[in-house]
C-alpha cells in the first residue's frame, strides 16, 4: 500500500496511524517523517513535538543516522521550539562534528559521501548543477564533511616540498663548512 499524501500535511492522528503502521507501507520514508514535522503548519508546537517523541520510539536509530545524512533536519527536529543562542548553536555543531565521526568510524564507512554531502547545493537558484550527485573531491562539491583532525592535503604538499630543499640544501651547507674549514 501507499499513503498517497504529503507527510507535511497530515493531522496527529494520521501521523500516529502511518507510524504504528509503516511496515504495510511501501513509500514510508523515515527521513521524509522527519522533515514533516519541522514543515507542517497543521500541527502546534507541542503536537510536532508529540510526533517526534512517538517517531523516536519506532525510528531512533535512524533518527540518530540523520546526523551524518541530514544534520540540518537532525538539529531542526531535535531543538523544536527551543530559542538558541549562537553559543548553543556552535557548541550544537560541534557535537554533531563529533557524532558524525563516531558514526563513520563504528560502521566503519571511509567514504563520506552521505545525504545533503553528495549532491550538488551551492544555494543559487537558478545553478543548472543543483541536486546532481557529486564524487567526494569534486570541484562541484559545496560543502564537504571534514572534522578537526583531518589531515591537509595542502599543508603535506608544503611539508614535504620543505623537507625536499632541505635535503637539497644539506649537502651545499656541508660544502660551505668545508670550505669554511678549510680556509682557516
Amino acid at each position: 500500500m501507499e499513503i498517497g499524501k504529503k507527510f507535511n500535511k497530515l493531522s496527529l492522528k494520521e501521523y500516529e496511524f502511518f507510524i504504528d503502521n509503516y511496515k504495510d507501507y511501501t513509500d514510508f520514508n523515515t527521513l521524509g517523517l522527519y522533515r514533516s514535522i519541522v514543515e507542517n503548519d497543521n500541527l502546534t508546537l507541542d503536537e510536532k513535538i508529540s510526533v517526534r517523541e512517538y517517531a523516536d520510539q519506532f525510528f531512533r536509530k535512524t533518527f540518530d543516522f540523520l546526523q551524518l545524512k541530514d544534520p540540518k533536519t537532525f538539529v531542526d527536529v531535535t531543538y523544536l521550539g527551543q530559542e538558541l543562542t549562537s553559543g548553543d548553536i556552535e557548541q550544537i555543531w560541534k557535537d554533531i562534528s563529533r557524532n558524525q565521526q563516531k558514526i563513520l568510524a563504528d560502521k566503519r564507512i571511509k567514504h563520506r559521501n552521505f545525504g545533503d554531502y553528495s549532491k550538488h547545493n551551492c544555494g543559487h537558484e537558478n545553478c543548472v548543477f543543483n541536486g546532481i550527485m557529486i564524487r567526494q573531491g569534486s570541484w562541484l562539491t559545496e560543502s564537504n564533511m571534514h572534522f578537526d583532525s583531518d589531515k591537509s592535503k595542502y599543508q603535506q604538499k608544503v611539508k614535504s616540498d620543505r623537507r625536499k630543499s632541505e635535503r637539497k640544501n644539506k649537502h651545499h651547507l656541508i660544502d660551505k663548512e668545508i670550505a669554511a674549514q678549510q680556509h682557516e
